[in-house]
């Protein structure tokens, strides 16, 4: 089935998220509504609507003009095998002792390995993003280093594979959350084909806003934004363990300095730094003092 989108961009979040608001009262009423911050530091965002049949093009610059948003794209999207396309497209990703595959690859799997599998039909965070690769190299180094936490939290979960990783190398308890259910129960699916459900809790929540994620916690993983991690350094500090980790990523390389800088002045220590093409992972150590 053919399908369209229709895309803009403005520089106002709050603008942003009326004019995805007024998107849903249109008369071709979109199935989905995106409203988005694009990662490249500038505060624009983006605004997108999906269709099952052509939108009113005139109503869309309509609103554009109304929100002052750049004009619409639209845009014909052919019906597509997602499915097939990801099995083609995701080739088994390695990251020190993890090997993260598809169903599809379960062939390939490297004798003396740890395997990871997430679905096919489930992309979003398979290892192949520079942000997960390094967090899964972060993990991957503590191990190295002797470093056993007790208790984890994966934030923004996603596939949940950072919150699996963390399971199959340490004992511990594991807690992973998400703000979208739907993320959440990707997790459970891949909890399930990894036989792990009885090793990771998932909750929806955002940030830390949840009673099973009090803390403490030896190790905090958070793979997310830059906006949202800068608003999690002081719950960082409060969950975290004096002498605990935060393994923090979804930040581009320029922005690594002040998120470093950020949380440096809420108790935390530079103890690594990852850098893979434009993505940079942190791993940050929490200092005894209290602020």
């Amino acid at each position: 089935m053919t399908t369209w989108t229709a895309l803009t961009t403005l520089n106002d979040r709050g603008r942003a998220e009326a004019l995805g608001a007024s998107l849903e009262d249109l008369v071709v009423t979109p199935t989905g509504v995106g409203v988005f911050e694009v990662e490249d530091s500038t505060g624009t965002w983006e605004v997108g609507g999906y269709f099952i049949e052509a939108p009113d093009e005139l109503a869309l610059a309509l609103l554009a003009a109304v929100h002052q948003a750049s004009d619409f794209v639209v845009s014909e999207v052919p019906e597509t095998d997602w499915v097939a396309h990801v099995r083609r497209e995701l080739a088994p990703v390695e990251a020190g002792r993890f090997f993260v595959y598809g169903a599809h690859d379960a062939d390939k799997l490297p004798e003396g390995r740890i395997a990871l599998l997430i679905e096919a039909a489930m992309a979003f965070g398979t290892g192949h993003h520079g942000t997960t690769l390094g967090c899964l190299r972060a993990i991957d180094g503590l191990v190295d280093q002797g470093v056993e936490p007790k208790h984890v939290a994966d934030i923004g979960c996603g596939t949940a594979v950072l919150a699996m990783a963390a399971a199959k190398v340490w004992s511990g308890k594991v807690i992973a959350s998400d703000i979208d259910q739907v993320a959440v129960d990707v997790a459970r699916v891949n909890l399930s084909a990894n036989d792990l459900t009885d090793r990771i809790e998932v909750v929806e929540a955002v940030g830390f806003a949840h009673d099973r994620l009090a803390g403490p916690f030896d190790l905090v993983l958070a793979n997310i934004l830059k906006g949202p991690l800068m608003e999690l350094a002081s719950d960082m500090m409060r969950v975290i363990s004096p002498g605990g980790t935060a393994i923090l990523s979804g930040l581009l390389v320029e922005q690594a300095e002040t998120v470093t800088e950020h949380y440096a002045a809420h108790g935390f220590n530079l103890a690594n730094r990852t850098d893979i093409v434009d993505w940079t992972t942190l791993v940050l150590t929490r200092n005894n003092l209290n602020f």
